[in-house]
């Protein structure tokens, strides 16, 4: 596998372990408890614990555009990590 695969593959799961640390920012595991976990485990292990935990009362503060912007650059970074892994980095001796 390629560097620039394992480069994308590492900030896809950032992207992806910040938008988990978002929505636990709004429940009582919290930003940093769901963000670590999501580092430790796999972004998808630490989104089924922030959602188990109860949200906030009170409803919380809005993030406006932050959080979808890092789901797109997180989605983004992971198709073409699955893009170069797949095709054993040969894209890149296409382009």
């Amino acid at each position: 596998m390629s560097i620039l695969a394992v480069i994308f593959g590492i900030l896809s799961g950032c992207f992806l372990a910040v938008l988990v640390g978002i929505i636990g920012s709004h429940r009582r595991i919290g930003f940093g408890w769901a963000f670590l976990i999501s580092l430790i485990f796999t972004p998808f292990v630490g989104l089924i614990v922030a959602l188990l935990t109860d949200p906030l009362p009170g409803g919380g503060q809005r993030w406006g555009c932050v959080g979808t912007v890092v789901a797109i650059l997180g989605l983004l970074f992971f198709a073409a990590f699955l893009l170069l892994a797949l095709t054993g980095g040969a894209m890149l001796l296409a382009l």
